[in-house]
């Protein structure tokens, strides 16, 4: 029996352009940005098959001794499997003696045949069941396996490289891939183990009845050889450009869904939805290529299956005649041919299965392997903002670029002393947020490092909040707790209580045990951002950073924000990025950043007055506050 195997994967296609800078633009504007350029390659890397397979066997070797005993109960079933064959023959050489005259049979003459072959279903049955549930297992294991290293790694990768790659290639990486390898872990690895145990053991059964018989069916192998070695020399390549179209398809979707407001703003609706229908038409004239290639492997298949068949009929002609065997000797072996075509197809369907799963382990453990960016050659340069040697936390030397793109900052040295509020301010692409970035972990500099003060405590290095706002499904209370899992309710309500929270979180229909996030109930940007500054409070980090934290909230939510962010960071030493000069006026310290270097730091009031670019920028955006108050 043959089925088509479902030929699709998805593997988004990157966008060019890494966002990662202060580049003036809101997100949905970023978005449409970023979708402008063509599709990139695969920026995320793929593993070769060597290190596919080493890296199945690494996954493997913690359940050797289940992947032994699994292997070891399929056996024993198939082999039981393998008795019914020589039995039916048993049954037809007692009927045809009886048709000659040769012998009297009796009913119960053909009683301990049939007995044996109900026991030997039992047996088979049970066996294999056991086996199979050992062999998923044993999967369920790895696959869990992969999944926690993946999501592990993926965590820890460097922002720019997300961007870079584009959030969808990432998703498709911990959902496509990952239900594709489930699927065949529950389905395709026992049956393909069962498959690959009867027909080798339907092989060696031939050869015990009669080594003509194994010759005869060996004519079949070198067409399925060939067709199988054809589907796979085809299949390959296929399956990769598949998942680029798939994945250009979903980028584009994503990009052009996610800044429909502003694509409908500019008068893109036509470009985009031209991209959008060019790229589905490739993924499905690749499909189409996918259905035509699995039609010519079956049309070659079963090529293959009628000659061995013929052939081993003939040898069971020739050698009946002769009286080299019986007539249910050939039976047998005509049975067993027979039943190697299930086999035999479902081994060369799960090729398929095997295929795309691979496919999806070798994007898992190309990411999985992807080497640790977090080391630095910790260079030090002058011109330091702040006194290194007081500092409770300070970077040294840093200069990051992305990419091949030219470097947005320079050699940049910045100390926080304890407690102290910093406030970094400058123009659009200035290297603000990359800086934040750096200093909160998230972004391992491309030269540089970053140092903190000895401390003796488990709390959190560093904690970043920024305007890309997210709210997590769940309820309100899980929310919160990602940033402490072991919170209590009163330790909730009083970390809301602190960012101004506790009212409107309080007044929701369950309270704290709300479900919000994406298809529950919403919350607006300033709500969000308010949830954001709650988690930073519950974490209680040595530094706090916000990068432009009251950006996304309108003018409408920006003081009651600003109120929020000074009450998270009372008391605490946080790293600041002002969007409103109003918070830099407020900050002990303000560091100013031109074309990624730093060319001001000091209080507010010196800088305000000393006639340099922190002049300027606060007489810019004072006149402009002035001049349109409700704005503010």
């Amino acid at each position: 029996m043959s089925t088509t195997p479902d030929i699709q994967d998805t593997e988004p296609v990157e966008p060019t352009e890494a966002v990662a800078q202060d580049d003036g633009l809101g997100t949905k504007d970023r978005a449409v940005r970023r979708a402008t350029p063509e599709p990139a390659t695969d920026l995320l890397p793929t593993a070769t098959g060597r290190r596919t397979r080493a890296a199945a066997r690494e996954l493997l070797r913690p359940d050797r001794a289940l992947a032994v005993r699994s292997g070891l109960v399929l056996v024993a079933a198939t082999a039981v499997g393998l008795l019914t064959q020589p039995l039916l023959g048993r049954i037809v050489d007692l009927v045809a003696d009886a048709a000659r005259g040769t012998r009297d049979v009796s009913p119960g003459v053909l009683t301990l045949p049939v007995v044996l072959l109900a026991v030997v279903a039992l047996v088979q049955g049970a066996a294999t069941s056991l086996g199979m549930s050992m062999v998923a297992k044993l999967g369920e294991s790895v696959l869990a396996r992969v999944r926690e290293r993946f999501v592990e790694r993926a965590l820890t990768l460097p922002a720019d490289r997300i961007e870079r790659a584009g959030a969808g290639d990432l998703t498709a990486r911990v959902t496509s891939d990952v239900a594709r390898m489930s699927e065949a872990v529950r389905s395709a690895l026992p049956e393909l183990a069962r498959s690959s145990l009867t027909i080798v053991l339907t092989l060696v059964a031939l050869a015990v009845l009669d080594w003509r018989f194994l010759l005869a069916a060996l004519l079949a192998v070198p067409v399925q050889a060939w067709t199988a070695r054809w589907y796979v020399r085809k299949a390959i390549p296929l399956y990769s450009r598949q998942r680029i179209a798939n994945g250009a398809q979903q980028q584009q979707l994503l990009e052009t869904v996610g800044g429909a407001d502003t694509v409908r703003a500019h008068l893109l609706e036509d470009e985009h939805t031209e991209r959008v229908a060019d790229r589905s038409h490739e993924a499905v004239r690749l499909r189409l290529r996918g259905v035509r290639l699995v039609l010519g492997f079956y049309g070659r298949l079963h090529i293959g299956e009628y000659i061995g068949l013929v052939a081993v009929l003939f040898a069971g002609l020739v050698l009946v005649r002769e009286d080299a065997v019986s007539v249910g000797t050939a039976t047998a072996a005509a049975l067993y041919f027979h039943n190697l075509f299930g086999p035999i197809n479902a081994a060369l369907v799960l090729l398929d299965d095997a295929q795309s799963a691979t496919a999806g382990l070798a994007r898992l453990v190309g990411v999985t392997d992807l080497p640790d960016e977090t080391e630095t050659d910790g260079r030090s340069a002058a011109g330091s903002a702040g006194d290194p040697d007081a500092a409770f936390v300070s970077v040294h030397g840093i200069s990051h670029s992305y990419g091949t793109s030219s470097p947005v900052l320079h050699d940049v040295d910045l100390a926080l002393r304890e407690g102290e509020h910093v406030a970094l301010v400058g123009t659009s692409g200035a290297g603000k947020s990359t800086l934040a970035r750096i200093l909160a972990g998230v972004q391992p500099p491309t030269r540089g490092d970053v140092r903190a003060a000895d401390r003796a405590d488990s709390r959190p290095a560093a904690v970043l909040v920024s305007q890309e706002l997210h709210v997590f499904a769940g309820t309100l209370a899980e929310d919160l707790r990602l940033a402490r899992p072991g919170a209590t309710d009163d330790e909730l309500r009083a970390a809301l209580a602190t960012v101004d929270a506790l009212a409107w979180a309080e007044a929701l229909p369950e309270g704290l045990e709300t479900v919000v996030g994406e298809g529950a109930q919403g919350l607006d940007a300033a709500k969000a951002q308010q949830l954001a500054l709650a988690r930073l409070v519950l974490a209680d980090p040595l530094v706090a950073v916000l990068d432009e934290a009251t950006a996304e909230a309108g003018s409408a939510g920006a003081r009651l924000l600003e109120r929020s962010a000074r009450a998270a960071l009372d008391g605490r030493t946080a790293l600041i990025v002002a969007h409103r000069l109003t918070q830099a006026a407020t900050a002990d310290r303000v560091v100013v950043l031109e074309h990624g270097r730093v060319v001001e730091s000091g209080p507010h009031e010196r800088l305000k007055d000393a006639g340099g670019p922190y002049a300027t920028l606060w007489a810019a955006w004072s006149g402009k506050r002035d001049a349109a108050p409700a704005h503010d």
